[in-house]
């Protein structure tokens, strides 16, 4: 089995346990990451005064839905990564055509972690509810190193595999 392959089948299983480690620490300690998510769709410490309050979600059951569709959309990117770590290590010497199939629910699963990280924070958080603002409660870097690294490892799942 050439490197290359084993190395995308490991950076993808890398990407899944990391999927799964933020969802599981969502879960186990629902109220932490919570009070994150209450702070930004409220837009309590964005700057005093500013002209965008008229964005503000103050409903703690909205709070609490949008919680539960982050954490089932980082769910759903560990389930996806980790199919795809698995169809790739069963496919690890098989032909390459064989083996690109084998990506699709990486691809799927990036595609999910993207939509979360990029979209759901740095576009809905990051400039709908300017949690940039905020000195506090501003996830716009975590946000950035987990999509990058979807992205990094995404481009190098995605590169051929010569034939075995």
């Amino acid at each position: 089995m050439p490197t290359t392959r084993l190395a995308k089948i490991l950076m993808t299983l890398a990407l899944g346990l990391f999927a799964f480690m933020v969802t599981f620490n969502n879960v186990t300690d629902y109220g932490s990451n919570f009070a994150f998510v209450q702070h930004v769709l409220s837009m309590d410490t964005t700057f005093p005064g500013n002209a965008a309050m008229y964005r503000a979600v103050t409903t703690p059951a909205l709070w609490h839905g949008a919680y539960l569709l982050i954490i089932a959309g980082e769910a759903l990117t560990c389930a996806l990564l980790l199919r795809g770590a698995f169809a790739m290590w069963r496919a690890r010497r098989a032909a390459s055509a064989d083996f690109a199939r084998a990506k699709q629910a990486m691809v799927a699963g990036a595609l999910v972690g993207f939509g979360v990280w990029f979209f759901g924070f740095m576009v809905v958080g990051g400039e709908w509810f300017l949690m940039w603002q905020s000195r506090t409660w501003n996830g716009q870097d975590a946000a950035f190193k987990f999509y990058m690294a979807i992205l990094g490892v995404l481009v190098f799942v995605n590169q051929p595999d010569p034939e075995l």
